[in-house]
């Protein structure tokens, strides 16, 4: 059991002035797994204020050097890189070797990334009589989800402080322990004290004092369209930065000349990873009506492939979900989708088969449905598990009009017999990234979305400049000759 009972304000380990604890609960068991404080608003403004005492310095510190003290940061998670992925394999529940992978290697190269971006990126330009300055944004309030924790705590705390601001990190408190390891490693490091802060609690305690406090001047969000726009009314009022990262429902378009045994696959493959947990997975499979029954056995075979299991078993590709609050919501929307009148190609309710002493862990067996209704509740809303949704289409206008008939753009992808053919048809539809014949995930590209999906880029240096704002220094025109 892991326990832990410190927060981490203003370069120590201190104890929380909340007095409650908070469970954390292996997601392949049950059972708990570690604890942690539950902080409360007074925690919540101490790391403000520390962050906000910290600021001017961590702002006026050479780029150089705000890259040198990155790379540290990077170098001391690399050394821990093996206990993070069990950690996020027991919390989160990828498998042990797919965590490693995704969940730890692609935020280690993030830091490293952004501590080389600080160094080399352009903070100010002569334009014309003018010096234009990108000059940091603040304290940023960082409010973390579950599903991706390293990764998305990363893509905000390693760009923020690459930028020059202070951060008040809130993880989130279904899968926390990745941030403690973080937040040591930041010690270890040598990061002035200040420039990042820790505290675990609740969204509507510690997450409302930071979205909504007056020496907070930016929030990132990443989490629920539901919580995002809360965080959202909050920053407004204090006419606050906000970046917003928050649902999908995507979709793969396969076009008639596609090679549809290709797509159906790598759409499955891309459904499950992370057992659906996943924003921007493509849980929507548009394909052609003349080949919907052949899309539907190729999807079926695919899923039945995927072996359930536990997240720290040899073998396992599907692991549980994070909760039981979370398998009981996905189980909901299947039986709704039962009864609905879609079609259970495979899967469902059931639970499948374990083993022995895994009973209480939180395992939803790979699912496809088959609807005609792109309007059907399991075509329209984020489900956030491992079920993939099979929807016919009439024609290239027809299939564009089904990836954007929902209140989401986060993600996607098409499928075509040449890349030209499947870009036109990407350029029409309305989300943040596209897939193109397959097109593999790019760290260097904005990561973000339309609509309800939310507001702002992550990612590359287009994360890091969601952390600036421009200054224009005016000057007196040279004489004329």
């Amino acid at each position: 059991m892991i326990v832990r009972d410190t927060l981490y304000i203003d370069g120590k380990w201190v104890r929380p002035h909340g007095q409650g604890r908070l469970e954390v609960t292996d997601s392949s068991t049950g059972k708990p797994w570690a604890s942690i404080p539950e902080g409360d608003a007074e925690d919540a403004k101490a790391a403000v204020a520390a962050a906000r005492r910290a600021f001017e310095g961590w702002a006026a510190t050479a780029p150089a050097e705000r890259s040198e003290i990155i790379g540290r940061v990077a170098a001391e998670l690399k050394a821990r890189a093996d206990e993070l992925a069990r950690a996020i394999a027991t919390e989160v529940g990828m498998p042990l070797k797919m965590a490693s992978r995704v969940q730890v290697a692609g935020p280690l190269a993030a830091w490293s990334a952004y501590a080389k971006m600080a160094a080399s990126f352009e903070f100010e330009q002569r334009v014309g009589n003018s010096l234009v300055v990108r000059e940091p944004v603040g304290v940023v309030g960082a409010i973390t989800p579950w599903n991706f924790p390293l990764n998305q705590i990363t893509l905000k705390v390693a760009a923020a402080m690459a930028a020059g601001c202070t951060v008040v990190l809130k993880p989130s408190e279904v899968a926390p322990i990745n941030a403690f390891i973080l937040a040591e490693a930041i010690e270890a490091a040598g990061v002035p004290a200040g420039v990042f802060n820790l505290v675990t609690g609740f969204g509507p305690v510690v997450g409302e004092v930071i979205a909504g406090h007056p020496d907070v001047d930016m929030v990132s969000f990443t989490g629920s369209t539901r919580a995002g726009r809360r965080v959202g009314e909050l920053a407004a009022q204090g006419i606050r930065k906000v970046a917003l990262e928050l649902g999908g429902k995507s979709a793969a378009v396969v076009l008639d000349d596609a090679d549809l045994a290709r797509a159906v696959k790598a759409t499955v493959g891309n459904c499950y990873l992370n057992s659906g947990q996943t924003c921007s997975a493509h849980t929507r499979l548009v394909v052609p009506r003349a080949k919907f029954a052949e899309a539907l056995a190729l999807a079926k075979e695919a899923a039945e492939r995927f072996t359930v299991g536990p997240a720290l078993a040899e073998g396992s590709m599907l692991g549980p979900l994070v909760s039981a609050a979370q398998k009981q919501r996905v189980l909901a929307y299947i039986q709704r989708g039962i009864d609905e009148g879609g079609t259970l190609v495979t899967g469902g309710t059931e639970p499948p088969e374990l083993p022995e002493g895994y009973e209480g862990g939180y395992y939803v067996r790979p699912t496809v449905f088959g609807v005609n209704d792109s309007r059907a509740t399991i075509a329209q809303e984020e489900i956030f598990g491992p079920v993939l949704t099979v929807i016919p289409h009439d024609g290239d206008d027809d299939a564009v009009r089904i990836a954007n008939d929902t209140a989401y753009g986060l993600g996607g992808g098409v499928w075509a017999g040449s890349d030209e053919r499947a870009t036109a048809v990407a350029r029409r539809i309305r989300t943040g990234q596209v897939d193109v014949n397959g097109g593999v995930w790019n760290p260097a590209a904005p990561f973000g979305g339309f609509k309800q999906s939310g507001i702002g880029r992550e990612n590359g240096v287009y994360g890091l400049e969601e952390f600036l704002e421009y200054k224009s220094l005016q000057y007196r025109p040279a004489p004329a000759a």
